[in-house]
């Protein structure tokens, strides 16, 4: 049974909240009116996992999870109640990390023979030694002679298999290297069958030979040759002694081991080495997370199938593509996706800068809602404040001049390329240095000089990618938009640089030097591009710059502060127009802040004044607790902030986010080279911050002269996005107020049983009650249990098809109302800048159109005609009003009768 996806909750699966646990909730979802439950990936992943984005096997269920068994009863949990299914799938990458991924496995023992060496995004001819066709793998402690020379790496025999361990890395071994060892150990026992088998091993085809008739006999015949040791292993004890010995001997003796691994299709090395020379596209700059060949038929089927099988039975409905962007050929990805499913729902994680669009040619029904965040999230910040946030921030870091956040972000662009994705750009050069030399006026450029200019260009795209396909004769406008602009922006930051070399790489970026090496490389360019901004963007800049951190979330533009309510208006009649069924996320796991923080947060922006003043004693009270310059000025602005938007905290959540974010910043500390005195001194300014007890009470006295503002923030954005034109999603546990941060405090355990007593004790309450518990989070939770509900309950008011309509308020507090019009059957309601609003509507009135009305949040009746605010939202802070086609029954308790005005 196919259901049609109208709202989502997502789920985080884990081995500590597995199948079995998520069938367990099934019961509570359908209660609160989602429609479908969205997991996270669920393919068998790397032991251990928290997320499941590092996938090893396509062909099975994680047996963390429960396995298949334990699957099959959360599937039929979830039909017994109604409920559908998303899948969050991962095609661009596998995890490496072990033996449990048979197909990479596969490639370190026979190299480019190997069957599924064309799965991986490896370039086999790239290297920067003698060592081609070896894949580097950069996961040791120390340079690789010392490692050597110390014994760290063993060979071990497990039957008639061996393998190389490096404490808890295990390694395959190309069976034509084992043939020295066999030889000796048989020349040690005097066995002719070993000494036979070691020859064998020798003539076993190249790793390098990758003709049909040659793979074919390697797979065979070391199989048999496998078999064969085995069996001489297990029935003779002197030849298994003898290998023994022999494989002592081996690890005794340094040189040895250094022949043996110098034999093997891969080259251990220093971990800082991936910096220079992996010859192997990544998530990022994760190693340890290697690109698939998503293009190729084969690899597509392969990793696709049971997805597909299960769609195809429907028990899933719908799909989210992680991280599009990192596929060669999107559109071609989608298109060959939706012809294997044609009736799913699909969505995509790309991330839109402020301004962009979904490609109109990818058959998809629109991204996971970044775009929708950032929209809505600006929709709650006080424009008419931005300058004394400004000036407040350059006073408070010391900046002699304003702090420019885009040149900021361009210099962490800038040093992501140099940092972190070296290798990437080393082997993007490499391919730039074969063109240019098939080219005469191009040809005397330097390999240095290429690299230079191609280090600029991709740190000067300003969205994440372009998307010109290789086999295009014709690329969009848009595509030549982007490049031409990220041309013009290189050769404007090096103007030493030749410009012919940046007109060069353009032109081959728009295809017009259309040899097969040239597509190549504007291929490249643009898969590298993303993990550029990505990792600059919302894993540099975005903890460098801290002027207003609620203003900071993926696909965010943090320079801007603040939109008004005809922009807002716009974008959602253009998702209505274009993308009704794109998803509506606004927490997600990988949200730098929750939705509420950032509500919460956003009430600072109607009170700069009282901002400062509490930041201005806190830091000059906590002025004892530094250690020298530390925390530097951004980091400590970023703590007041945080403890602020995420208040209750106590110190090893705040600790953990704190060394986090500091790490991402890169400036004093990183996750490849930290600095543990520079960390201790914030671990310790966190500790005596929270210990402190007048820091603390200036603290929950700020939160205190805000919280109400935040909530009632958290409940318009709640609002809008349950009825707004699109799928909304329901971060896991946000149904309560939920004051986290970035990961892994956003995937901490959710108390499931507190929520569903809660949701059976709303449907008995009348809306006075419920906000008489608005510190349990009941207002929050009444508002999306009656939202979804409504939602499932006529898709028509609410569903893909619903058009969407502004309703704009009158009088002196109109610009506070955010309301709008869905099916000309459901109203929202919203408010915002609360603070400043205080609750005083005055003259505010809000033209109702013709119909009768209830109000599912307050239960109270609301007629047409112009109906002053401070009556409609005098029951409930926010309103959300269903046409009824019937007079609607008299009201109970706190509902009321909103009468038509009297008439002048």
């Amino acid at each position: 049974m196919t259901h049609t996806v109208l709202s989502t909750y997502r789920i985080q699966l884990h081995a500590g909240f597995d199948f079995d646990a998520a069938a367990r909730i099934v019961d509570y979802l359908a209660d609160l009116g989602v429609t479908h439950v969205y997991c996270s990936p669920y393919l068998q992943a790397a032991p251990g996992s928290m997320h499941g984005y590092d996938v090893v096997d396509h062909s099975s269920v994680n047996t963390e999870l429960g396995g298949e068994k334990a699957h099959q009863w959360f599937c039929r949990a979830l039909g017994e109640q109604g409920l559908g299914q998303v899948l969050d799938v991962v095609p661009n990458h596998m995890a490496i990390s072990g033996p449990e991924n048979r197909w990479w496995w596969d490639v370190l023992e026979n190299g480019p023979s190997s069957r599924y060496a064309s799965y991986f995004d490896v370039d086999w001819a790239y290297s920067e030694e003698e060592g081609v066709n070896r894949v580097l793998l950069p996961i040791l402690g120390d340079h690789y002679g010392r490692i050597v020379e110390a014994r760290q790496i063993r060979l071990e025999r497990n039957g008639g298999g061996f393998v190389l361990r490096y404490f808890d890395h295990v390694f395959p071994v190309d069976p034509r290297s084992l043939s020295p060892i066999i030889a000796r150990a048989g020349e040690r026992c005097g066995s002719p069958d070993l000494e036979f088998v070691a020859s064998a091993l020798d003539y076993l085809p190249l790793p390098t030979a990758t003709d049909r008739a040659s793979t074919r006999r390697r797979h065979r015949d070391k199989q048999v040759l496998r078999v064969q040791l085995s069996r001489l292993l297990d029935e003779q004890p002197t030849v298994r002694r003898a290998t023994d010995e022999e494989v002592e001997a081996v690890n005794a003796d340094a040189d040895r081991m250094d022949a043996l691994l110098g034999r093997q299709n891969y080259r251990l090395a220093f971990w800082r080495v991936a910096r220079s020379d992996l010859a192997y596209r990544r998530f990022f700059d994760i190693n340890d997370l290697v690109g698939l060949r998503a293009e190729d038929e084969d690899v597509f089927l392969d990793t696709h199938e049971l997805v597909i099988e299960w769609l195809s039975q429907g028990v899933i409905d719908g799909l989210r593509i992680d991280h599009p962007d990192g596929l060669r050929d999107p559109q071609e990805y989608f298109a060959r996706l939706r012809r294997a499913a044609p009736g799913a729902w699909i969505v995509v994680e790309k991330i839109l800068h402020p301004g962009e669009r979904l490609r109109a040619a990818w058959p998809v029904q629109g991204t996971t809602g970044y775009d929708f965040l950032i929209n809505t999230g600006q929709l709650f910040i006080y424009g008419p404040h931005r300058d004394a946030f400004d000036g407040y921030y350059q006073r408070f870091v010391g900046s002699e001049q304003p702090v420019d956040y885009h040149q900021l972000l361009q210099e962490k662009k800038d040093l992501v390329v140099s940092e972190l994705l070296g290798s990437d750009m080393n082997r993007l050069t490499a391919l730039a240095t074969d063109v240019f030399v098939y080219h005469r006026r191009f040809r005397d450029f330097t390999r240095d000089e290429i690299y230079e200019a191609l280090a600029v260009l991709v740190a000067s795209f300003s969205v994440y990618r372009s998307y010109v396909r290789s086999a295009a004769t014709v690329i969009e406008d848009e595509d030549v938009r982007i490049i031409d602009e990220a041309v013009a922006t290189a050769q404007g930051r090096r103007p030493d640089l030749d410009p012919e070399l940046f007109a060069f790489l353009g032109a081959i970026l728009k295809l017009e030097h259309p040899g097969k090496a040239e597509r190549e490389l504007a291929t490249r360019v643009q898969q590298l591009t993303g993990p550029v901004m990505a990792k600059g963007a919302e894993d540099t800049a975005f903890y460098c710059y801290t002027r207003f951190t609620a203003l900071n979330e993926v696909g965010g533009d943090p320079a801007r502060f603040g939109i008004g309510l005809d922009e807002f208006h716009q974008e959602m009649q253009l998702r209505a127009e274009n993308s009704p069924a794109a998803m509506l996320a606004t927490s997600t796991h990988d949200t730098k802040r929750s939705e509420d923080v950032r509500m919460r947060l956003a009430v600072l922006s109607e009170t700069p004044e009282a901002w400062m003043g509490f930041c201005d004693t806190l830091r000059e009270h906590c002025s004892t607790f530094r250690s020298g310059e530390f925390p530097d000025p951004e980091t400590e602005y970023l703590i007041y902030q945080t403890v602020v938007g995420a208040w209750p905290i106590d110190a090893p959540r705040l600790i953990a986010y704190v060394q986090k974010a500091v790490r991402e910043a890169k400036r004093f500390t990183s996750w490849t080279r930290r600095n543990q005195e520079y960390e201790q001194i914030i671990r310790s300014f966190v500790e005596r911050l929270l210990a402190d007890e007048r820091a603390v009470l200036d603290i929950e006295q700020m939160v205190q002269s805000i919280d109400e503002a935040g909530k009632l923030n958290s409940l318009s954005l709640a609002l809008i996005k349950l009825t707004a034109p699109g799928v909304p999603d329901v971060y896991q546990g946000n149904e309560l107020w939920d004051y986290s941060l970035v990961d892994p405090d956003n995937r901490r355990p959710v108390d499931f049983d507190a929520r569903r007593k809660l949701l059976r004790r709303i449907d008995k309450l009348g809306s006075e009650a419920v906000l008489r518990r608005t510190g349990q989070g009941l207002p929050k939770l009444l508002l999306t249990a009656q939202a979804l509900r409504l939602r499932r309950r006529r898709p028509e008011v609410l569903g893909p098809a619903a058009n969407y309509r502004p309703l704009y308020a009158y009088g002196t507090r109109a610009d506070h109302v955010v309301a709008f019009v869905r099916a000309e059957a459901a109203i929202t309601i919203g408010v915002r800048f609360p603070l400043l609003l205080a609750g005083a509507w005055q003259d505010t009135t809000l033209d109702i159109p013709e119909g009768r009305w209830t109000d599912l949040l307050s239960g109270n009746a609301v007629h047409a005609g112009p109906q002053p605010l401070s009556r409609l939202l005098r029951a409930f802070p926010v309103a959300l009003l269903e046409k009824c086609d019937e007079k609607p029954p008299e009201q109970t308790g706190d509902g009321q009768h909103i009468e038509p005005p009297a008439q002048a």
